[in-house]
């Protein structure tokens, strides 16, 4: 029996959050089913009411390898530490991956993320950030 996993987020923006992290993973806002130009369309034909289109947005990975992540929408702000996290491995392969997890963090950056720390350890070393909703992610 074959199991996917999707990865949800609860957002304040579900459409901002899933830009930043389209551009931190190098995915693609998931195109609307076929026979639409773009998902208003879609959300009017299956009754969604227009005040209503901004609950949720989704990510899918364009090779097909990695998890969907979907973002919906909630009134509250993110309280507390995250319980799980993502790791961002940009360094994978590179002759630095410092210098690619450094160059990566700054495109973040300047997308509304934050820096917090450098952990450098026996066990591993990555950036600790935070995307511009508050949820922590480690750039490897």
């Amino acid at each position: 029996m074959a199991i996917g996993v999707q990865i949800t987020f609860d957002a304040r923006d579900p459409a901002r959050l899933a830009e930043f992290w389209a551009l931190a993973l190098g995915y693609v806002v998931q195109p609307p089913p076929p026979g639409f130009d773009d998902w208003p369309s879609f959300l009017v034909t299956i009754g969604i009411p227009e005040e209503q289109h901004d609950r949720a947005s989704a990510l899918v990975d364009p090779d097909g390898a990695g998890p969907r992540l979907f973002f919906q929408k909630v009134p509250e702000d993110k309280t507390a530490k995250n319980r799980v996290h993502l790791d961002v491995n940009v360094g994978a392969g590179a002759e630095d991956r410092k210098a690619a997890a450094a160059a990566h963090r700054a495109t973040l950056e300047r997308a509304g993320a934050t820096f917090l720390r450098e952990v450098d350890e026996p066990a591993g070393w990555c950036l600790v950030m935070r995307d511009p909703e508050g949820n922590e992610f480690c750039l490897q």
